[in-house]
């Protein structure tokens, strides 16, 4: 699930990612475009019902592609994200658009 919050000046977006306690994980991290596909730069908060979150101010007026990866291995999309793209490994990205 995606929470955004524009700037005042709208140029920049706080959106806030969430991934729900239902995908049984230890360990998420939120890895995309925005931190060129680094596995370790957006660990995920684990929160007190078991569900993640992550905060990333990204700029206005992009769309990003997206994953989280959990647990170090398994790869998971946004349950509710603004869209999917195929990728080159035959599946797909979420995508956010701000």
């Amino acid at each position: 699930m995606l929470k955004k919050s524009y700037t005042k000046t709208g140029k920049k977006c706080r959106v806030t990612f969430k991934l729900p306690a239902e995908v049984s994980a230890e360990q998420a991290t939120l890895v995309g475009e925005f931190n060129d596909w680094d596995e370790t730069a957006n660990p995920m908060k684990r929160l007190k019902d078991g569900s993640f979150s992550a905060q990333v101010s990204l700029a206005a007026g992009q769309t990003y592609r997206f994953r989280y990866l959990l647990d170090g291995e398994r790869w998971e999309n946004d349950w509710e994200p603004d869209g999917y793209s195929p990728n080159n490994h035959g599946t797909e990205d979420s995508l956010v658009k701000v």
